[in-house]
């Protein structure tokens, strides 16, 4: 079984990028290390403020950020960085090639309940000329992106990557500290029977997403002719994380809660890397009108409704949204 680095050095011909992708890799076991120890090392629990999002950080979110911040600020390759944590971008080396944008903790809701939780990774090319504090640069549609990824906190812990050749997963072998090739080329099943979404907010969902959920649940009765099973775990990364696995669907869509977030993902460390990961599976990833990498981003922490899972279902929600 090859080592991350060894992998990345064989299928790789970018020494800085397989620079950026390692230590994400090493900060990331450092988190695990963290979230293995729990309440033991006092991380658990709120940490008695609000990111910019306006959501209650945990004392975890807090920390996971800052030490991908601290890491990758201290890597050559690295120009500048963006996380759901942090107001505005962070300027780290001036000749850096490299921007990182990342969610540190997705699904910390779930920490204190000891389910799983992820960290996800978007890295993209710093233009000429750019400053890694200014967010123009940072706006680049998901189509740009030269890797992306997530690492999985769960039974054990697992890397999904994608340089842009196809999806690879790496599971963290504790003994020795060392991600190992696990699975190569990666697909998902074009048909499923399976779907997730949060269920609660139903009643605010445009009336296409509404008629498309009921009519899964009406199963092989109802117009779509076969049984559906649901999951939701509340994680981002758990859902899409069981898609890459064995197939199914992730819905977070467009509702009418507050006219301000259309959408609750966000598309620079959220929506974008796990299109990227999902579309070199062979699924398909939607806002349920238009290709969510794609999109123009306005600014690192928009918003944006998503899809995203197997093909032929994602076709589906687009038909009845059209």
């Amino acid at each position: 079984m090859l080592r991350l680095r060894t992998f990345l050095q064989q299928h790789c011909d970018n020494a800085e990028l397989i620079d950026v992708i390692d230590q994400l890799a090493v900060t990331c076991k450092d988190i695990a290390h963290q979230l293995t120890l729990g309440d033991l090392a006092g991380i658990l629990g709120s940490a008695e403020q609000e990111n910019v999002q306006g959501e209650c950080q945990k004392k975890l979110d807090v920390i996971a950020n800052d030490l991908l911040k601290d890491s990758l600020a201290a890597l050559p390759a690295v120009r500048g960085i963006a996380s759901e944590e942090e107001p505005d971008p962070v300027a780290c080396n001036e000749n850096g090639a490299y921007l990182v944008l990342f969610d540190p903790l997705d699904g910390s809701s779930n920490i204190d309940i000891n389910v799983t939780v992820g960290t996800i990774f978007s890295i993209l090319a710093a233009p000429e000329g750019s400053h890694g504090s200014d967010e123009a640069a940072y706006l680049q549609p998901g189509n740009q992106q030269v890797a992306a990824g997530y690492v999985l906190y769960g039974p054990s812990t697992i890397m999904m990557l994608t340089t842009g050749n196809g999806v690879y997963s790496f599971t963290l072998d504790t003994r020795m500290g060392e991600f190992l090739l696990m699975k190569e080329n990666i697909q998902v099943p074009a048909a499923t029977a399976e779907f997730a979404i949060n269920m609660s907010n139903q009643r605010f969902w445009l009336p296409a997403m509404q008629q498309y959920v009921d009519d899964l649940l009406k199963g092989e009765t109802g117009p779509l002719g076969k049984r559906y099973n649901m999951r939701w775990v509340a994680a981002m990364v758990a859902e899409i994380h069981r898609i890459l696995t064995r197939g199914g669907i992730f819905l977070y869509p467009f509702d009418n809660r507050d006219p301000a977030k259309p959408g609750k993902l966000r598309l620079m460390y959220e929506a974008n890397p796990m299109s990227m990961l999902m579309e070199q599976a062979g699924g398909r990833c939607s806002t349920a009108s238009e290709a969510i990498m794609a999109i123009q981003p306005q600014g690192i922490h928009q918003r944006v409704s998503v899809v995203m899972g197997s093909a032929e279902e994602v076709s589906i929600v687009e038909q009845y949204h059209h």
